[in-house]
């Protein structure tokens, strides 16, 4: 017998309506993870995205903006606009690659503090999200998610 928390998910899943097409019901899935994440967030300041970019820099410092918009499945130009805010704060610098055209990117001193700042905010929403689905269930998505986007790529 599952918690009470458990018992009520199944309820909400179970009266969510299948949608035939993919892509609809992956954009409703990911716009109500987000809202999850983003009031986890709110109080902190910051959107899921906004970390999101802080996280992917904070993993993976003086990679090519290139490379981040890849890794994130995201346009340059979407990327270049979503990072724009970041650098606002100072919390994202830009640095000429090898390749003068290459910018790599990197957190700064103070998008470091940021991260650390907000982490506690995003870790509760992961939690959250991972009572909601249990261990299984999360394993599975994310392991589903990751080869979805390699087999799309």
């Amino acid at each position: 017998m599952g918690s009470a928390s458990q018992k009520s998910g199944r309820k909400n899943a179970a009266s969510v309506v299948r949608l035939p097409c993919a892509c609809a019901t992956l954009r409703r899935t990911a716009r109500l993870v987000t809202q999850l994440y983003d009031e986890a967030m709110r109080p902190a300041g910051l959107t899921g995205p906004q970390f999101t970019l802080l996280q992917a820099l904070k993993l993976a410092s003086g990679i090519a903006q290139n490379q981040l918009a890849t890794i994130l499945g995201m346009d340059s130009t979407t990327l270049t606009r979503s990072l724009a805010l970041l650098r606002k704060h100072g919390w994202v610098r830009s640095e000429p690659g090898r390749d003068r055209r290459a910018l790599r990117l990197s957190l700064t001193r103070a998008g470091e503090k940021e991260y650390e700042r907000v982490l506690p905010h995003w870790q509760s929403a992961q939690n959250r999200l991972k009572q909601i689905l249990g261990d299984k269930r999360w394993t599975r998505m994310m392991d589903v998610m990751v080869q979805t986007a390699g087999l799309i790529r």
